[in-house]
């Protein structure tokens, strides 16, 4: 998805050649929230000129009543038009970064802290750090009244081709919609639990990686209710069956366009680059937990027998550890982390997971943790033989590794780490204080 960052004139002929009616200007909360304000085309000019105000205190981890005023300053490369709603004309968007009302950029904006790492990155020599994401959901159908239901629409498997249905019909849609956007899609497909399903779409740079996946769950939810379906990033939505994650395939490239993870030489064609930001991902992979798995319910995916990995480890042949190192090599060379799920912030998780890969560069970092073997398959002894660690199992555990590695929290910076830590402490309290129907019916008669 090649950008192009638009020019006034470019944006003024585009709105007129398209008859566009509305803008949806977008930015992301600390919890990975979309928000957006729609203005009338008749604003255009005030949003290009970055005069567009909103209230920071309404939103969740931003600011103070008493320092509300904010402004909403937007990339004019991520201008695109929906492929929807052309009969009350159409609409275009752009996402925004946030604003003090001095101008300069506001650290508690996710968007603007991911900028923030990846100009660190850059000062060590590197010139883009590329994401390629892999986003699963499900789709389940809906009440009478449009609500969620917990029923599935089908009973399929990985890679199944089912009979043509609606929930076929719904992923065939959302991928025209998203071609039609600009996306590159490379794959979509049934995935293995029943009702779930998952689009690929090619790597791009990390902040356009990050709006990708923002734009991408927009399409998805818009798409599924125009075909009575709720679609959820949720990771576990339902016992007994595989969770949603969101694979994250990364590699850095140097100045000269190539790919700072390869190396022909090596046995494994890995570089030393590649090696080293590997032993970044597994130092602080008990860390970065709580940013990219960051809700009570990621917590349920990341149970042995799912296929979502539960120890820190690595390998280049087979899927059970964190990190896999799948088989391209050449410029197509990359770590795919396969721990993250799409209830994280794209843009906190991918500045997570660069500051402990650029961790490990700063500091040779040795990737420690190497299994081939399936881990699953091994005695709790055999792993601890071999120094493999768990990740952390419930959302408390996590924030309290969170809380002891300085590199990570300096991923988020001290205001959205604040903001993230005080939320997600009392989303843990309030579900340690819930009694649910598990307990009730475990426990009632019994004791």
């Amino acid at each position: 998805m090649a950008r192009h960052l638009y020019t006034k004139d470019e944006v003024r002929q585009m709105v007129k050649d398209e008859d566009i009616r509305f803008l949806r200007v977008m930015f992301t909360d600390v919890f990975g929230a979309i928000k957006s304000v729609d203005l009338p085309v008749s604003q255009l000019d005030k949003l290009m000129n970055n005069k567009i105000m909103f209230d920071g205190s309404s939103i969740d981890g931003f600011v103070r009543i008493e320092e509300s005023d904010m402004y909403l300053y937007p990339d004019m490369s991520t201008w695109l038009t929906f492929p929807w709603g052309a009969d009350h004309g159409k609409v275009a968007r752009v996402i925004c970064s946030v604003h003090m009302t001095n101008g300069t950029p506001f650290s508690g904006d996710p968007r603007n802290n991911l900028k923030r790492v990846l100009k660190e990155m850059q000062q060590m020599g590197f010139k883009s750090f590329n994401i390629g994401p892999e986003p699963e959901f499900f789709l389940f159908k809906t009440d009478e009244n449009g609500n969620p239901t917990t029923k599935v629409n089908d009973s399929e498997n990985y890679f199944d081709m089912e009979p043509a249905d609606v929930g076929e019909d719904c992923r065939r849609d959302i991928v025209l919609a998203l071609e039609k956007m600009g996306f590159d899609v490379e794959a979509a497909h049934h995935e293995v639990a029943p009702g779930q399903h998952e689009v690929d779409f090619k790597y791009s740079d990390a902040l356009e990686a990050a709006d990708n996946i923002q734009t991408f769950k927009l399409v998805v939810k818009t798409i599924a209710k125009k075909y009575g379906l709720h679609a959820t990033f949720m990771p576990k939505p339902l016992s007994g069956i595989n969770g949603s994650g969101m694979h994250l395939n990364m590699s850095l490239f140097t100045q000269d366009g190539q790919n700072a993870f390869f190396d022909e030489n090596d046995k494994e064609q890995l570089s030393e680059t590649a090696y080293h930001f590997l032993g970044g991902l597994m130092k602080h992979a008990r860390s970065y937990t709580a940013i990219v798995n960051p809700i009570v319910n990621s917590y349920k995916r990341l149970v042995p027998g799912y296929e979502a990995p539960v120890y820190v480890a690595w390998s280049t042949s087979n899927r059970s550890p964190l990190v896999r190192i799948p088989n391209d090599r050449g410029m197509g060379t990359r770590l795919e982390l396969r721990s993250a799920d799409p209830a994280a912030n794209p843009y906190l998780a991918i500045a997570a997971v660069l500051a402990a890969g650029l961790d490990g560069l700063r500091n040779n970092l040795p990737p420690v943790h190497n299994v081939d073997e399936n881990i699953y398959d091994m005695t709790a002894k055999e792993r601890r033989n071999k120094g493999i660690i768990n990740l952390p199992d419930t959302l408390h555990s996590a924030l309290k590794d969170l809380a002891e590695d300085d590199v990570i929290k300096g991923s988020m910076g001290g205001h959205l780490y604040q903001s993230f830590e005080e939320a997600k402490t009392r989303e843990y309290d309030a579900y340690r204080a819930h009694v649910s129907d598990w307990e009730r019916q475990r426990y009632m008669e019994q004791y």
